[in-house]
């Protein structure tokens, strides 16, 4: 029996010595990909190879995330991808998703794949209801999420109908009113006919303008406790912390800003958040598990890395980017306004002499 189990140890360790790499998939938004990794690789190596496949140079502001247990992780930049703690069947599953959430998109999301990304992101956590949307805004926003899908409205082209196979609201707001799919559809389309001569990108970029002014929009919520036990949520996002009552996760009990905090230490599974004033009371709360306390800490680091980055002078290379970006759509408004011309005053096949 022993040399059976030694035999089967034996070939397993065999197995491990000859496989050279491991298959990995890679979900983004947009579509799923495939890569072969190396095993000696860290996770800034698929990190780094995912954002080049995508063309993705504000890498900033995305991570890799994976499902362990009952919760969540993000993948450690520093820490070899099989050192994880997570399940090894391959292929091993990641999410390419937005880690961190700008202040403001229209300022800082500079290229179209990053603005695109971000879309379909924030589209998806508002239609499953991860962030609450009132009724009003909600049409506004399919209007311009139908015109980054077809482009200019065309009575011709686009008949009604036209959005019956498109999930365009949250349940909550479809069951608030009593009315049909037709009648939803017909108040879209008042609002998307009103957006013509946008490009795709514009119509994706005033989808966020709106969508960032949304109490729930670019918030991680954790469950927490402070220290008499009462069960509260701690909210992080690129303001600040904040506390909710469990029950009203749209207006804070209180906001700590990043500019306002001088320290949050963490020690013995509690957290405590020290605000700049030294007369203030500090704050201090645990969550039930390790995992969170790790996810809560990287969430923080890195919110208030990238608050100090936003008031510093951009790098040189974001300082190009920008250059680019502008001069990109400089171009594109040229061939937008010449195609509008054109359609206005179709070129005659003949010339008078």
């Amino acid at each position: 029996m022993a040399s059976v189990l030694a035999s089967k140890m034996g070939l397993n360790s065999l197995r491990r010595k000859q496989a050279k790499t491991f298959s990995v998939t890679v979900v983004t938004m947009d579509a799923d990909l495939e890569f072969s990794c190396k095993l000696k690789w860290k996770g800034k190596d698929l990190f780094e190879l995912v954002c080049r496949t995508l063309g993705l140079r504000e890498t900033w502001f995305f991570g890799l995330r994976y499902d362990v247990k009952d919760t969540v992780a993000w993948l450690k930049m520093d820490k070899k991808v099989l050192d994880h703690d997570m399940p090894k069947e391959e292929p091993i599953v990641f999410h390419f998703l937005a880690k961190f959430y700008p202040e403001n998109v229209e300022d800082e999301l500079v290229q179209d794949i990053t603005q695109h990304l971000f879309f379909l992101q924030v589209k998806t956590s508002i239609l499953e209801e991860e962030i609450y949307c009132p009724p009003e805004a909600s049409v506004l926003l399919a209007s311009y999420a139908i015109h980054a899908k077809y482009g200019d409205y065309d009575p011709n082209v686009h008949k009604p109908g036209f959005l019956s196979q498109e999930e365009l609201l949250p349940k909550r707001v479809i069951n608030l009113y009593q009315m049909t799919a037709e009648m939803w559809e017909e108040r879209i389309t008042v609002c998307y006919a009103e957006h013509r001569g946008r490009t795709r990108d514009e119509a994706e970029m005033e989808y966020l303008k709106i969508a960032q002014d949304l109490e729930m929009y670019g918030v991680n919520y954790f469950s927490i406790r402070n220290k008499k036990g009462t069960s509260l949520l701690l909210g992080v996002d690129a303001l600040g912390l904040h506390i909710y009552d469990p029950s009203n996760k749209l207006t804070p009990k209180i906001s700590f800003p990043w500019n306002e905090i001088r320290n949050i230490s963490y020690s013995d599974k509690e957290f405590a958040i020290k605000p700049l004033d030294k007369r203030a009371d500090v704050f201090k709360f645990n969550s039930s598990k390790l995992r969170v306390n790790k996810l809560i800490l990287q969430l923080c680091i890195g919110n208030h890395d990238l608050f100090m980055r936003r008031r510093r002078v951009d790098s040189l290379e974001v300082q190009q980017m920008k250059m680019q970006a502008r001069e990109e759509k400089a171009r594109k408004q040229v061939r937008n306004d010449f195609g509008l011309t054109c359609q206005a005053n179709p070129p005659s096949l003949y010339s008078k002499s």
